[in-house]
């Protein structure tokens, strides 16, 4: 009798309550979220210990698991604070523990001995004996550092066959190593090792002085141009075209050690050379998979429900395939739809990060892609064809809309708007936490679906 291959899972990251469900609605398979002070997302994370155990309650209710982060590098402060917290998790159903600390395992074993407990990536667990040793500890499973390549990863299953492997599949790629960075507290103070990263990776840098002798010089030029706007069209234009390439520079410096050169490119917003792109694996799923993988994970705990939604769907198009064993034609078919849905939400451009063996891109323009569509409001309720809608961005009748469903887009006119008062609006707007009614002209829209602006053909 041939052993039946394990299922693999889609972990979805959870800022919120909120999004949690949204998680869910499109396709994870677990979740994980956590407090903002212990779990490595300081800021924009709204989970309270009362959030929790409702959550717990709704992914247990749908079949589904939620792991709990304690992944942060604590210090003595912190471990008064984390023991009150297990002994709150043992009142509630939790599947797992992701923690990076050992003081916080030793803590976990005292209060909760039977946990299962996930290493996280914060541990940058990069080769098969570090593995071994987490196992032997008894951790269930370690959450691979974005470093290791896809061979590193099947030499580390083959190693340490019995440990169950999870990795990142999509999403923002930290600079430093698996997210061990000083520089948030280097330079304004707040630690990233304690959650509460400021992202000076993604800031555009300049060299001061030449930026201000040249934003002398261009004030100077600029006042002589206005001078002479009377006197030549011509020398205007010319005069106009210097300085526009004056804002634009190159800098080459060297690595110190190796004397590596490396060019950087500055214009008028400075230069990003911080700034990495985003994974994006979804092409290497049965790779990842072949090589010992069983948790695909995405981050993104700091995004919002429309970011997680459309990332969780197109993924699980493609995992479906791939764990039906759907034919080529199939698989191609997802992966373009699939493809196309990630290409839809804001990005730093894509990268494939580490698994193939190179350094990953980064993006030194500091440029965001992906905006031909955009999240006007979550799909509260419906009845019959008027959508009660929490509403994000502006929202007008004449808009060309979508109903963005778990498994397809449905495209929609409006036909009217309404305010909770039941008058007729000429538009909605976000901000101030009401709701609308909007009348479209279909039916059968479910729950946790999100409207969605497309741009025109």
């Amino acid at each position: 009798m041939t052993k039946k291959s394990q299922k693999i899972e889609l972990l979805a990251p959870a800022g919120s309550l909120e999004k949690l469900k949204y998680a869910i609605n499109y396709g994870a398979d677990a979740v994980y979220c956590g407090l903002p002070s212990i779990s490595m997302r300081a800021r924009i994370n709204a989970f309270s210990e009362a959030d929790l155990k409702m959550a717990s309650e709704f992914v247990h209710t749908r079949g589904k698991k939620i792991y709990v982060t304690l992944n942060i590098y604590a210090h003595n402060y912190h471990l008064p604070i984390i023991e009150k917290h297990l002994k709150f998790l043992k009142t509630i159903s939790i599947d797992a523990l992701i923690i990076s600390d050992p003081g916080i395992i030793m803590l976990v074993r005292k209060h909760l001995p039977k946990m299962p407990i996930h290493l996280s990536t914060q541990a940058n667990t990069t080769n098969w004996q570090a593995a071994k040793f987490w196992f032997e500890q008894g951790v269930e499973r370690v959450v691979l550092a974005r470093e290791v390549t896809l061979e590193d990863i099947a030499e580390i299953k083959k190693k340490v066959p019995k440990l169950e492997l999870e990795y990142f599949v999509h999403g923002a790629m930290c600079m430093s190593y698996s997210g061990r960075c000083i520089l948030s507290k280097w330079m304004n103070n707040k630690s990233a090792n304690l959650g509460d990263c400021t992202q000076p990776c993604r800031w555009g840098y300049r060299e001061t002085r030449n930026v201000e002798r040249e934003t002398w010089n261009a004030k100077n030029e600029m006042q002589k141009v206005e001078c002479e706007i009377q006197n030549s069209k011509q020398t205007l234009e010319s005069k106009i075209e210097n300085l526009e390439s004056a804002q634009y520079k190159t800098m080459e410096i060297a690595e110190v050690q190796s004397g590596r050169p490396v060019l950087l490119e500055e214009d008028c917003h400075g230069t990003y050379f911080f700034n990495s792109k985003d994974l994006n694996l979804l092409s290497h799923l049965q790779e990842l998979k072949n090589a010992g993988v069983s948790s695909f994970k995405i981050e993104g705990r700091n995004k919002s429900a429309f970011y997680v939604a459309s990332v969780m769907r197109a993924y699980r198009k493609v995992l479906d395939v791939l764990e039906n064993k759907g034919s080529a034609s199939e698989m191609k078919k997802a992966s373009k739809w699939a493809n196309g849905e990630l290409d839809k939400t804001v990005n730093r451009g894509y990268t494939k990060g580490f698994l193939l063996g190179s350094e990953p891109e980064h993006n030194f323009a500091g440029e965001m892609v992906g905006k031909n569509s955009q999240s006007v409001g979550e799909i509260i309720s419906a009845t019959g064809k008027i959508l009660k809608v929490k509403v994000h961005n502006a929202l007008y009748p004449t808009d060309l809309v979508e109903i963005m469903a778990r498994d397809r887009n449905i495209p929609v006119k409006i036909l009217e708007i309404r305010n909770e008062l039941g008058e007729l609006v000429v538009s909605a707007h976000g901000g101030h936490g009401s709701l609308y009614f909007v009348t479209i002209n279909k039916k059968n829209i479910e729950a946790y679906s999100l409207l969605r602006k497309v741009a025109e053909k």
